[in-house]
């Protein structure tokens, strides 16, 4: 475990990563309800997240929820923590119905064991808020993350990095509800939070970058927009990796502003990146699944870029290209036959 965190200080992902699944087998031998067990699962479990191993994570984290269920009982906070951890993986594979319940039950141990007023419910109404956010549902989720915000800046003031993601995710439903001035305010003291707690090159910088600029492409100011995703992708790409889901958020943010702007070329390259870090992530299948049982998931936020190169390669006079592409994806939809 030591050793994982020292690889995590030099930022050597793949170092830790193995000292972690070492410690987790070491951990074994206690017994399945050692507690070292569970920590071990969850620390392999979070670095896995941050890499984007989606489907091995929910095992490990299910894994190591049930552990703590049996061992500490189902209200205990450790629970909680694992249940947001679980949720988060669910948002990321936009199962947003499965996701619900999880951060519902956490919130309700977390008001029952801690006071209203503590940071941890104000995480989970935080996640919630993004919940209800995705489901259309904005008046539950400006409830949730005004709550949210209120707890945090009374806990630890209005420059806190924890408020930053919750003024974004308030920008998000302002933004959704026509009310554009608010969004603005809400995505630029976000976004100056961030630099001012982060270095500049900081991926949490990169992501309010390329909200700010996806916020100005929405309204129509594309020379305001087009240098903030660029500088995004280029900090994302160095913080995380060129295979990451963030990167390929930001790249298909870019790509949709470049088709606005008429540059098919460019547009349909970063497309065609999103599309393949998609389905490096989860296969085309599962890619197509998320788009269309998601209305506005993490991944949902660019997932027409899944269809968009069909069209860019039919704006150019590459039909044959397109359609080769759009049956090959229509065929995996496809059920086995008996």
């Amino acid at each position: 475990m030591n050793a994982a965190s020292w690889a995590l200080r030099d930022s050597r992902y793949a170092d830790a990563e193995d000292w972690l699944r070492r410690a987790v087998k070491e951990a074994e031998k206690f017994g399945p309800e050692d507690r070292r067990l569970v920590v071990s699962l969850n620390n392999l479990g979070t670095l896995l997240f941050g890499q984007a191993k989606y489907v091995e994570v929910e095992a490990v984290y299910k894994r190591a929820l049930a552990i703590m269920e049996t061992t500490l009982g189902a209200e205990h906070l450790r629970v909680a923590h694992s249940l947001n951890g679980l949720a988060q993986v669910y948002q990321m594979e936009g199962k947003m119905d499965e996701a619900e319940p999880l951060l519902m039950r956490a919130l309700a141990i977390r008001e029952k064991v801690l006071e209203l007023e503590h940071p941890d419910v104000a995480v989970s109404l935080n996640d919630l808020g993004t919940i209800y956010d995705s489901q259309r549902r904005y008046n539950k989720a400006e409830e949730a993350c005004r709550r949210a915000l209120a707890i945090q800046e009374e806990v630890y003031g209005p420059l806190d990095v924890g408020v930053a993601d919750t003024v974004n995710n308030l920008d998000v439903v302002y933004g959704y509800q026509g009310g554009a001035a608010a969004a603005e305010r809400f995505l630029k003291r976000s976004l100056a939070i961030r630099r001012s707690a982060h270095r500049p090159g900081h991926v949490d910088v990169a992501s309010s970058l390329d909200n700010l600029g996806e916020f100005y492409r929405s309204q129509g100011r594309n020379a305001e927009a087009e240098p903030l995703p660029m500088q995004a992708l280029a900090v994302q790409e160095k913080g995380r990796g060129p295979d990451h889901p963030q990167v390929a958020i930001v790249a298909g943010h870019l790509g949709v502003l470049y088709r606005a702007e008429e540059r098919l070329d460019e547009a349909a390259s970063l497309l065609e990146r999103t599309l393949a870090i998609w389905e490096r992530v989860f296969g085309a299948h599962r890619a197509l699944t998320i788009r269309d049982d998601s209305f506005d998931s993490t991944y949902a936020k660019v997932a027409n870029s899944l269809d968009n190169p069909g069209a860019f390669y039919k704006s150019q006079g590459r039909y044959a290209e397109a359609e080769t592409r759009a049956g090959a994806i229509r065929a995996e939809r496809q059920p086995a036959k008996p």
